[in-house]
């Protein structure tokens, strides 16, 4: 017996989709559309006065659900509209036109960020990205030989997006501090399915955001900052959510706010916060270690299932090395997908990787095995067909 699968009927998709693409867009819970409803019914009743009947304080407070996923203490997340706005308040926080200029980016990290780190070049930062050897992995000491007493700042995904591929963040941690800088890690492809601990980890940031395993939808990001940093970094990229006392409406320089709203900037995206709640609420109920659990299981399972069908899995093998999705290498992988899409199979495709399966809480077995039995069939068609 499955106790998670009690959750199935929470998810309405999941009465008639093989629904295996949570690692791009988790299944809709039941319970957001009660409150998307609730900020439509707010709005309507409440107008002006919501904002300060909770609306103001909904980035920290529903990012105090996320930090109880992750490990970060209440008030040290807030929530933004996605990862590249976060990602551009924390690294705004830096001076780069010093000699310690060096921003360290591992070589399967998501592109958004990246092209975030090289738009600082026009100030100063000089962008080093460790190579990933075979697209797939990138060795941690390559990352920790890349790391020294010029870097400012190190980025890493925690797990990659391209082939699951779980990244050593405390050592790279470790290594970072030893040599000054600090380190933002990218949790987008873990936290949810992955056992996450910020304050363990000893990461300065952290990013990610609800669309993929912690089913909250799109449009709210989250951004952790070390709480013993706070007085210490004053972002470039702000507002007046930011300042200690906004609606004073000063003119000038900004005087930051003495809490976490100091790395906020303007006006929330309150909708995205109420339909984003739910997801929150249930990973927490159901907790990341039963989670993870299952994942494993599941996520072996489809390897296994993999390597009988003769297909070629670009996974880590180890489960300590990977996080919840299994990428399956399929020729004409793209046709292949498209084909799965049709059967109501969800699942999708990366170039230089493959067809990538994501199984989460709510999945049976016998969906993971009908995956499989499904994409070989296709894969038979398309070839016939082309």
């Amino acid at each position: 017996m499955d106790p998670l699968l009690d959750w199935r009927s929470e998810f309405p998709i999941l009465a008639h989709t093989t629904y295996m693409i949570s690692h791009s867009l988790g299944a809709m819970p039941k319970r957001a559309a009660a409150r998307v409803a609730e900020f439509a019914e707010t709005w309507a009743s409440r107008g002006i006065r919501a904002w300060e009947e909770g609306w103001w304080e909904m980035p920290i407070t529903v990012g105090n659900l996320v930090g109880r996923i992750i490990g970060a203490g209440e008030g040290e997340v807030v929530m933004q509209q996605n990862v590249s706005i976060c990602q551009s308040i924390a690294t705004s926080c830096f001076d780069w036109s010093g000699r310690r200029n060096k921003l360290v980016t591992d070589g399967l990290n998501f592109p958004s960020n990246d092209y975030i780190y090289h738009g600082l070049e026009r100030q100063g930062a000089r962008v080093v990205s460790v190579p990933s050897p075979d697209g797939l992995r990138v060795p941690v000491d390559r990352v920790l030989e890349a790391i020294d007493e010029e870097t400012q700042l190190v980025s890493v995904s925690h797990v990659t997006f391209r082939s699951s591929y779980r990244q050593d963040l405390k050592a790279i941690t470790e290594r970072a501090h030893a040599a000054g800088a600090m380190v933002i890690a990218d949790l987008y492809q873990s936290a949810g399915t992955v056992p996450v601990n910020v304050r363990e980890l000893g990461v300065d940031f952290a990013t990610g955001g609800s669309v993929k395993w912690l089913c909250g939808g799109p449009g709210a990001g989250y951004l952790y900052v070390r709480g013993d940093l706070r007085d210490r970094l004053r972002p470039a990229a702000t507002g007046w959510m930011a300042h200690e006392e906004p609606f004073a409406f000063e003119g000038g320089p900004i005087r930051y706010a003495r809490d976490a709203f100091r790395f906020l900037n303007g006006t929330p995206n309150i909708p995205a916060l109420y339909s984003a709640r739910s997801g929150y609420e249930i990973v927490n109920e159901i907790g990341v270690p039963a989670i993870r659990a299952k994942s494993i299981r599941q996520t072996t399972r489809l390897i296994e299932l993999a390597d009988e069908a003769g297909l070629r899995v670009n996974t880590p093998r180890n489960p300590e090395e990977r996080g919840g999705v299994v990428i399956i290498d399929v020729p004409n992988g793209k046709e292949v997908t498209r084909e799965l899409v049709r059967r109501e199979v969800l699942v999708d495709y990366r170039p230089g990787a493959g067809i990538r399966v994501a199984p989460h809480f709510y999945t049976t077995d016998e969906e993971v095995e009908h995956t499989v039995e499904e994409m070989v069939q296709a894969a038979g068609l398309v070839e016939k067909v082309t």
